[in-house]
C-alpha cells in the first residue's frame, strides 16, 4: 500500500483553566468514575495553570518528526490529532481527508499493548473514518494503518537510559533505580494481549525496564504502578509508587524514578511524579530524582521516521513479544478485550 501522509494521535490535554472539566468528562465518559475524584484532579491541572504539558509536547514531536522525514525521507506531511481533546482525531481525520490524503501511518503516543494504550487507539481511528463516512460516503475517509508496538525499540530504550543517568547525577552513589507506569485494574491487565498471552502489559513493562536497567549497569530495581484512579474494592497493579518510596525510604542511599511507562510529561508525571512522590520523599528525608521522559531525545523522533520507512519500504511487521502481532489490521477480537482503565489524566 502506497502510504501518503502521517497521524501522530495521543491522548490529549486540557491547555486552559476552562478545558480541564471537560476534558476529564470526555475521559471518563461511561466509566462510573465519582465526581469527587474529578473534581479533585480538577486541583491538579490548576496548580499548573489548567495546562497539561502533553499538547505542547504533541506539536513539538510533530514538527520534529516532519524535519526528519523531510530531511531522510519519506518526505509525508504528518498530523496531530487526539483522542480527549482538540485537535480531536475526528476533525484531524477530516482535514486529511479535505487535503487529499488517502492512506496514513498512525503514530501513538503510547508504546504499550493492552486496551487503554494500543486497543482503544484502534478504536479512535475507527471512529474518526466512521465519522468521515457519514460525511462524505465509504471513499470519504483515508485508510490509517496503526504502526506496531514500539516499547522495545533499541532507540526508545537508549533514551530512557541516558535520561537515568542524568537523573542519578544529583543522588547520592548507591541509589535505588525504581521503574513506574500507568496502573490499571488487575483484570485489564489480566485481558491485555491476545489469548494465550494475557498480562501483557504489565510483562511488557517488566522487560522494558530490565532492559533499561541492563544498560545503566543496574541489577538491582523495582517496577512500581502510579495514578490509580478506580474504586478502592477493584484491585489494581501495586504497588504504588508513593507507598513504595515509604517503604524502601529506611534502606537507600536515595531514589531514581524512570517514568518508563510515558513517553511524554502526562500531568500523571508531572503531579504524581514531581509534586507527590516528590513530596513523599521529601518529608522521609530521601534523596530523590526523576529521569526526563523521551518525547525530545532525537532519537525518539528516529525511532518513529524508522518504523514509518519500515513500512513505506514494505518491510515485514516481525511478530511482536508475547504474541501480539501487527499486520496493519484492527486487532482481533479476542484481543486485549475492554476492560477498560479507570484513568483520568493527560
Amino acid at each position: 500500500m502506497g502510504f501518503d501522509s502521517v497521524l501522530v494521535l495521543s491522548f490529549g490535554g486540557p491547555e486552559a483553566p476552562e478545558d480541564v472539566l471537560p476534558f476529564l468528562e470526555n475521559v471518563t465518559r461511561g466509566r462510573g468514575v465519582p465526581r469527587e475524584r474529578l473534581d479533585e484532579v480538577v486541583q491538579h491541572y490548576l496548580r499548573f495553570g489548567g495546562v497539561s504539558p502533553i499538547n505542547r509536547q504533541g506539536r513539538d514531536f510533530v514538527a520534529a518528526l516532519t524535519a526528519q522525514l523531510r530531511a531522510s525521507g519519506p518526505d509525508l506531511p504528518v498530523y496531530f490529532g487526539n483522542r480527549n481533546w482538540h485537535p480531536m482525531v475526528e476533525d484531524t481525520v477530516a482535514r486529511m481527508a479535505a487535503d487529499g490524503c488517502r492512506s496514513a501511518l498512525v503514530f501513538t503516543t503510547s508504546a504499550w499493548g493492552g486496551f487503554s494504550g494500543c486497543r482503544q487507539y484502534d478504536e479512535d481511528i475507527a471512529r474518526a473514518r466512521a465519522a468521515i463516512a457519514r460525511e462524505r460516503g465509504p471513499v470519504g475517509p483515508p485508510h490509517l494503518t496503526k504502526l506496531e508496538h514500539y516499547w522495545g525499540r533499541p532507540e526508545l530504550l537508549d533514551a530512557y537510559a541516558d535520561g537515568v543517568r542524568g537523573a542519578a547525577r544529583s543522588v547520592p552513589a548507591g541509589y535505588r533505580l525504581v521503574f513506574t507506569a500507568h496502573s490499571i485494574p488487575v483484570a485489564a491487565d489480566d485481558a491485555s494481549g491476545p489469548p494465550g498471552a494475557r498480562g501483557l502489559y504489565s510483562r511488557q513493562v517488566r522487560l522494558a525496564s530490565a532492559a533499561v536497567a541492563s544498560r545503566v549497569g543496574v541489577t538491582e530495581y523495582d517496577v512500581v504502578w502510579q495514578s490509580r484512579s478506580g474504586a478502592s474494592a477493584v484491585p489494581w497493579l501495586e504497588p504504588d509508587v508513593c507507598d513504595h518510596l515509604a517503604a524502601i525510604a529506611p534502606s537507600v542511599p536515595g531514589v531514581v524514578v524512570c517514568p518508563i511507562g510515558f513517553v511524554s510529561d502526562h500531568i500523571e508525571v508531572v503531579w504524581d511524579l514531581d509534586t507527590e512522590a516528590r513530596d513523599v520523599a521529601r518529608r522521609l528525608g530521601l534523596p530523590f530524582a526523576r529521569a526526563a521522559t523521551p518525547i525530545y531525545d532525537p532519537r525518539f523522533v528516529e525511532m518513529a521516521a524508522g518504523l514509518i520507512r519500515e513500512r513505506v519500504a514494505g518491510t515485514p511487521v516481525a511478530p511482536g513479544v508475547l504474541g501480539c502481532t501487527t499486520d496493519g489490521a484492527p486487532c482481533a477480537d479476542d484481543c486485549c478485550p475492554s476492560a477498560r482503565p479507570h484513568r483520568v489524566g493527560g
